[in-house]
């Protein structure tokens, strides 16, 4: 009977999470993860007790009365202290998680991580790029990295992929089912190249939500968003042309500069705030590139965010000299903090941005459904993809509709943020132990990658050699850039399930880092 009422209990508590609070009905099948201007008032007041709480504690932490390993009081007994709910409590908790300072341990509660300043110092310069336009030969140094993450007896800090385990793949099973089951014939034609009209409909919606005028008909759903991507890059462009990119970048994106004939100008990038947009400016004006191509929210491999201001700015800059954005936000909805981040679409009234995003990195990785919301490029986007892969698997289409019709998805992402914060804390306390001195990592507020400039005199590859061999595999920062550089840097994924292995691995890497100097 105890146990019973225990177990209740437990229930109850679970159920003013803030993952599963209750509310007013889903809007056009979403139950939104942030607080619309219907809402009560109450959930802003809410929002300010939370806040307090949760700097009370860093206080505590920062000042050396709250200590690594401490146990913080249950949500039950915090509750009773200050007078507040448990979601008010499990808020705090989560934006403490959020900030590497607790992590929670199962049937145990939450513990003191790691005081600030115990953390290692964040890299705070820009990259210094040569200002040059060239051409790539990235693959062969890409492959080698993505062949090792292949293997699950590997841990898989070096992969681009979170674990398969943080998805809801049963309830997209059951989707898929009943999406073949009810599949209209006809819609393999009347959607051919565009895409399920149903699903163009749900992203137009989400847009909608996040305050974006996007009409359904300016989407092409994609086979995931590199397919996006690579279509964008084919309709601004033609072999010869130049393409602006960060520095370091996305290995996917130099690879497809590479492989459609173009040159990339590196432009330096800060790790926190993205693209440097002075010398964007004087690359625009020297070189008078076809497209810029880059990721204004958590980008990979920094995990660095530009803020709004700065997203507006490069808007503008763009319009100015009228080249076309291709953002690509595949991690937008990996945020951290109480609301999304903006595309930089949302500044954009000329259709000059390109916003390609997809399902694979929050939702259904093995489904490969993307889009791209094109804005003035629609047309030509769709032609490509007409006469490339012409169409994208109708059932995955189908199930993902479904998926959103139903509701359901913004609480799987409210489930899902928790726990890569969660990871993340604890990939940053792992580090910060079993690192060597001289160490530098980012600290980003969404995404899973952390960007890891190791030690003078440390060099990556052989880094990434020796830790094979231990059965760990990282991305070494050479392959994010096409000229030599980031000789010392790494890129690790913390989008695994924290485990033994984890802090093993981790622990075997600072050692192999060590022995590298």
């Amino acid at each position: 009977m105890i146990a019973t009422a225990q177990t209740e209990r437990r229930k109850q508590i679970a159920a003013q999470k803030p993952d599963q609070m209750t509310g007013p009905a889903p809007l056009f099948g979403f139950d939104c993860g942030f607080a619309l201007p219907c809402q009560q008032s109450d959930q802003r007041f809410i929002m300010k007790l939370y806040e307090k709480l949760a700097r009370e504690i860093s206080e505590s932490i920062l000042n050396g009365v709250l200590r690594p390993g401490d146990r913080l009081p249950s949500v039950r007994q915090a509750c009773a202290s200050r007078g507040v709910s448990p979601s008010t409590v499990f808020q705090a908790y989560y934006l403490l998680e959020a900030q590497g300072l607790i992590q929670s341990r199962e049937r145990s509660g939450y513990f003191v991580a790691v005081s600030a300043q115990r953390l290692p110092p964040e890299p705070d310069t820009s990259s210094l790029p040569e200002d040059e336009s060239l051409p790539l030969a990235m693959s062969d140094r890409v492959f080698e990295v993505l062949e090792s993450t292949m293997n699950r007896d590997v841990v898989p800090f070096g992969s681009a992929f979170p674990s398969p385990l943080l998805f809801p793949m049963a309830q997209l099973a059951r989707m898929m089912s009943s999406s073949v089951q009810h599949l209209n014939p006809w819609a393999s034609v009347d959607d051919l190249t565009p895409g399920d009209a149903r699903l163009r409909r749900q992203l137009a919606l989400r847009y909608l939500i996040d305050g974006l005028q996007v009409n359904a008909d300016d989407i092409i759903v994609t086979n995931g968003a590199l397919e996006a991507l690579n279509l964008c890059l084919m309709a601004v462009t033609r072999p010869g042309d130049s393409v602006l990119i960060e520095s370091p970048a996305f290995y996917g994106s130099l690879q497809a500069i590479e492989r459609q004939g173009l040159e990339a100008i590196a432009v330096p990038t800060h790790p926190r705030e993205g693209m440097d947009l002075a010398a964007a400016e004087r690359a625009l004006e020297r070189h008078r590139p076809k497209a810029c191509w880059l990721m204004t929210n958590f980008q990979n491999p920094l995990g660095s965010m530009m803020p709004d201001e700065k997203k507006r700015d490069l808007v503008r800059l763009l319009t100015r000299y009228q080249v076309p954005l291709i953002e690509d936000d595949v991690y937008g909805e990996l945020y951290f903090g109480d609301k999304r981040p903006a595309p930089a679409k949302s500044f954009d009234t000329e259709g000059l941005v390109m916003h390609c995003s997809s399902f694979s990195k929050c939702l259904a990785p093995g489904y490969r459904i993307g889009w791209v919301a094109a804005g003035r490029f629609a047309r030509q986007v769709a032609r490509h993809k007409l006469t490339t892969s012409l169409t994208t698997c109708a059932p995955a289409q189908g199930a993902l509709a479904l998926y959103l019709e139903k509701g359901g998805y913004d609480r799987h992402l409210r489930i899902l943020r928790h726990k890569l914060a969660a990871q993340q804390a604890a990939f940053m306390d792992a580090v910060a132990r079993h690192f060597p001195a001289g160490t530098r990592v980012t600290r980003p507020k969404g995404g899973y990658f952390l960007w890891v400039e190791l030690p003078d005199g440390v060099d990556a590859l052989t880094v990434h050699r020796a830790a094979l061999t231990r059965a760990i595999s990282v991305a070494p920062g050479p392959i994010f850039s096409p000229q030599p550089a980031f000789a010392n840097c790494l890129r690790l994924n913390y989008g695994h399930l924290w485990d033994a292995r984890a802090e093993d691995a981790v622990a075997t890497l600072g050692q192999i880092i060590a022995a590298a100097r």
